[in-house]
């Protein structure tokens, strides 16, 4: 069975939940949200694959990432893709 090791990192799972609920963007909160879920034992990784629409593979992935650097290592980053086609004002 696959554990969230948030003593490894300092934080407790209010501090998961804290960032599932305050990341920049919406796919660092997801992945947040799922490491609190299966820290706090409510899922199993499979369980919480089915419960957020994900592959197996996708949230043991986020927890093994986790695990071994940090919470630093799940904050989503655009890593490619078409850029927009109109850009914001500043």
């Amino acid at each position: 069975m696959v554990r969230v090791d948030v003593a490894r990192w300092g934080q407790t799972l209010d501090d998961l939940r804290a960032a599932s609920l305050a990341a920049p963007h919406q796919r660092s909160r997801e992945r947040f949200l799922a490491l609190y879920l299966i820290a706090s034992g409510q899922f199993n990784a499979t369980t919480c694959a089915e419960h957020i629409g994900r592959s197996d593979e996708t949230v043991l992935a986020w927890v093994h990432l986790y695990n071994l650097k940090g919470p630093d290592a799940l904050t989503f980053r655009k890593t490619g893709g078409r850029a927009p086609l109109l850009r914001p004002r500043r």
